[in-house]
């Protein structure tokens, strides 16, 4: 019994240093959930969604989508050869060029109206608080803080590790200008040493003024958020990036939902529309989006174009490395969706 009293100590002081580290960020405070409080979203120290949204299918439950995981991964989960990508020099770009580079997974660089714009960078190799679990595909992580220029705005989206890196943002400290995150997330970056000044947290409606005739408005995602035990306490957001003469839909994570009708209806047509399309599973079907469901959510956004995201760097499911494009592909040609870009990593696309 002494034994056993001693290793269940161990454990704890074991997992509360675990937890206490940097790279966890930290809970937002009590002077900081008092403004939290103040969110139409925020309920009971936790934020929800517009609808409800499970974590789990019914009839699925945490044991079983881990045996899943552990013993039925499909062998292409990840890709048998690096991935094909090219390293544009950012620091080249001519502040006319009005463009996306892509980084793989959910990061990318937006540069328009002479503005840079980066969004949820991550460029560790590593997209979990374990090390050495979650690794990018080989030739899918060629980018360093090095290579990104000063950044006018940084936008986190969420803080799940494969959105809110450590090691990414606090490399890039000195480079970041300003940012924006939805409710909540300051609390990490205070942690990691950003000053409060340069922070803008947001709630689903705010509308940020940035430089010359622009302007970001949060807008609802259907998710969860969370670095630790504790699911939600921080919120997740999609945003609207406006501007007289363009119009761009950053996703970030989301199950489908009526929310993409209601954000098309209101500030759309948009250009482009940079949804996720992979890290799906039948037995979380609320949180991702089907690829199918990606393209849907481009149709009700009225995007002229769509950039699919969240795949081809990690594998965070089981569905073969390349198979969300695939589906994407297929379904948009379905629907007669006018345009869908798959570039390389690290390509430049022009914004027309």
């Amino acid at each position: 019994m002494l034994y056993l009293l001693l290793s269940l100590l161990f454990l704890c002081c074991f997992f509360a240093l675990y937890f206490s580290k940097s790279d966890f960020g930290k809970k937002p405070s009590r002077r900081h959930k008092a403004i939290l409080k103040k969110s139409p979203h925020y309920k009971n120290g936790s934020f929800f969604n517009l609808e409800d949204t499970p974590a789990l299918a019914p009839g699925k439950n945490f044991i079983s989508v881990l045996f899943t995981f552990l013993f039925r991964k499909s062998k292409n989960v990840k890709p048998p050869h690096p991935v094909n990508s090219i390293k544009t020099n950012l620091h080249s770009l001519q502040a006319t060029e009005n463009c996306i580079i892509w980084f793989g997974h959910s990061s990318y660089l937006i540069q328009v109206n002479g503005l840079k714009i980066l969004v949820d960078p991550v460029f560790s190799g590593n997209a979990s608080p374990v090390p050495g679990t979650n690794k990018s595909f080989k030739g899918s992580d060629i980018y360093t803080a090095d290579d990104i220029p000063q950044v006018d705005y940084l936008i986190i989206t969420h803080d799940h590790w494969d959105h809110m890196d450590y090691q990414t943002v606090t490399a890039l400290k000195p480079k970041i200008n300003n940012i924006i995150t939805p409710f909540g997330v300051g609390s990490h970056l205070i942690r990691w040493g950003f000053e409060p000044e340069i922070i803008k947290e947001t709630d689903w409606g705010d509308t940020v003024k940035l430089d010359g005739d622009m302007n970001i408005t949060a807008v609802p995602a259907r998710h969860f958020s969370g670095r630790g035990l504790k699911r939600n306490g921080t919120l997740w957001s999609a945003f609207v990036l406006m501007s007289t003469n363009y119009r761009i839909f950053i996703g970030g994570d989301s199950g489908y939902g009526n929310h993409f009708k209601q954000i098309g209806r209101e500030y759309g047509p948009f250009n482009m529309a940079i949804l996720e399309c992979g890290q799906y599973n039948e037995a979380w079907p609320y949180i991702h989006m089907m690829p199918e469901e990606t393209v849907k959510a481009a149709t009700d956004l009225q995007a002229a174009a769509l950039l699919p995201v969240h795949w081809g760097k990690f594998a965070l499911s089981l569905h073969d490395w390349d198979e969300p494009v695939k589906r994407v592909k297929a379904a948009s040609e379905a629907k007669g969706m006018p345009l869908i870009i798959i570039p390389q990593i690290g390509k430049k696309i022009i914004i027309a």
